[in-house]
């Protein structure tokens, strides 16, 4: 997603300096105009202070880790943006760590996808006005129209796609039970115009939709896809934003059905017989996932859990 928000930014006549773990998408975006460095040092000298440096890093240590480093080579009044959906909590701890160096922190919820970061992402902020003010052309730049608002103080951005991702994996599990359902009912469906007719000004129209229509399009059986609802890549950082909806709910003693049932019929997806009913309501969100996300969803010789 860095990558391809990358090159939104250029193409929207954003100078970017960039820096990543491994060269390739280094090199990609060098070639589009970017400039591309191989240090995080030279990032930092390369840019005119006061900084903005715009973080797309799976959550967790890694975070910590380059927020060290930069931290070392940053002054006062630099601002670091954490567009890679942290825990919302380490997103809080994180700024107050920062603020006594006097680097200033946000937070930004990114959803939309790999095509999404490319073409204009939906942007969930967390920090100061102030901060927002200061970054708001590129935050214009890289989101779609309108995709884009400051919901709250530093973590509320993070803390709201947590919950967008809870939300999703309702929503997909629900499409996915439809699906089945018209797939076992007594009428020899067309799925892929059924998913057509919802995707135009039903009640449930969105891009969940249009995005199981595209696949039914390929193929209405879904053959080619694992019923086994994976969690690599950036499949895994969903999941923990899902699970962490889960457990937030649990503490503050708020049930949600829903989202629980959907996260445990993912979690127990491995189980299922792939022929079988709920087998295609696994395949259906399987397809989903594969067309916003470029998740691996296809079959294997081997069942991956």
């Amino acid at each position: 997603m860095g990558k391809n928000m990358v090159l939104h930014l250029l193409e929207k006549g954003v100078d970017v300096v960039v820096w990543n773990r491994s060269p390739e998408p280094r090199e990609e975006v060098a070639k589009a105009g970017a400039v591309a460095v191989e240090t995080l040092g030279e990032l930092v000298s390369k840019l005119e202070p006061p900084r903005i440096i715009w973080l797309m890093v799976t959550a967790g240590e890694v975070v910590d880790k380059i927020l060290n480093e930069l931290a070392s080579k940053l002054a006062t009044d630099d601002l670091i943006i954490d567009g890679g959906n942290s825990f919302y909590k380490d997103t809080i701890r994180r700024s107050e760590v920062l603020a006594k160096a006097g680097i200033h922190f946000m937070d930004v919820g990114t959803s939309g996808g790999i095509e999404s970061a490319r073409k204009g992402a939906c942007l969930m902020v967390g920090g100061t006005k102030e901060d927002f003010e200061k970054i708001e052309e590129v935050l214009k730049a890289l989101a779609a129209l309108n995709a884009y608002g400051l919901l709250g103080p530093v973590g509320a951005g993070h803390f709201a796609k947590m919950v967008h991702n809870g939300i999703e994996y309702g929503m997909m599990e629900a499409i996915g039970e439809g699906a089945a359902l018209l797939k076992n009912s007594r009428f020899s469906y067309d799925l892929a115009e059924v998913f057509r007719v919802y995707g135009v000004r039903s009640i449930i129209e969105s891009r969940l939709v249009s995005w199981a229509q595209a696949e039914f399009e390929k193929d209405t059986e879904l053959s080619d896809i694992s019923s086994v609802i994976g969690s690599g890549g950036t499949g895994k950082r969903v999941k923990a934003e899902a699970d962490w909806t889960l457990k937030f709910a649990k503490d503050k003693g708020i049930n949600i059905p829903v989202i629980e049932a959907s996260i445990k019929a993912r979690d127990e997806s491995g189980k299922v017989e792939e022929d079988s009913a709920e087998g295609f309501r696994n395949k259906t969100i399987s397809a989903i996932r594969g067309q916003f996300g470029q998740h691996p969803v296809k079959k294997t010789s081997k069942r991956i859990t």
